[in-house]
């Protein structure tokens, strides 16, 4: 059951949404601050602009900065359409940008755990590495909580992490109650990984519609009420 690869920016590493709404302004404030956030979860719909607007907060950095992007979405043989996303997203990343893929023998966990320093990582995403292991586990019809140990390894990888990080990853549980068994588990799991990597990130944003909305903000904490 694979989930749809995240959005695409127009541009590497500028964001595809037009306009500086009060949303933009306070990301992009987050972002030129020198307490610049460790871990940011970027949260949205299909094609709602996640990817572009993760992409986006690492404006900050030097044009040749040696950024770290962790592809989740797996190949399936025969899947033309999912190849030539896969391949879009490929010429789209700065030529400076490194890509690791991951799989059953390079698990997220693993990457995240490796020992540092840790350069700048973006995670895109989370939707498509869930479908890995449930894959992988055979778990679409196993009992719940079959994933747990992994899901609760990846939450302390992150937690733990010693560098900048960004997450992204699908919001889905605001629709219909899926049909199927499976369609009902992976919105139950990704909804519920959200809440723990949400409970553990510095900033959390949501993006609609291209527009990011500020859930959690690690400096509108720091600076205290006015």
């Amino acid at each position: 059951m694979p989930s749809e690869p995240s959005d695409i920016p127009l541009v590497p590493g500028r964001s595809a949404h037009c306009g500086t709404g009060p949303a933009r302004l306070i990301a992009s404030t987050l972002v030129s601050s020198p307490d610049v956030p460790r871990r940011t979860l970027v949260l949205g719909g299909a094609r709602s602009g996640k990817s572009a607007h993760a992409e986006g907060l690492l404006d900050d950095l030097p044009a040749d900065a040696a950024v770290r992007y962790v592809a989740t979405a797996r190949r399936y043989p025969g899947d033309a359409d999912w190849d030539a996303r896969i391949e879009q997203h490929q010429r789209r990343r700065p030529a400076a940008w490194t890509t690791v893929e991951t799989g059953l023998e390079t698990t997220l966990t693993s990457v995240l755990t490796a020992s540092g320093p840790h350069p700048p990582t973006l995670v895109d995403d989370l939707g498509t590495w869930l479908t890995g292991v449930l894959d992988d586990d055979a778990a679409w019809d196993a009992p719940r909580g079959t994933i747990a140990p992994i899901v609760e390894a990846l939450v302390a990888a992150v937690a733990g992490f010693d560098g900048r990080l960004l997450l992204v990853s699908p919001e889905v549980g605001l629709g219909v109650i899926p049909e199927t068994r499976s369609g009902r588990l992976f919105r139950d799991e990704i909804g519920a990984l959200n809440s723990r990597l949400a409970a553990v990130c510095d900033d959390v944003v949501l993006v609609v519609a291209g527009l990011p909305l500020t859930l959690k903000s690690s400096q509108l904490h720091m600076k205290g009420p006015a």
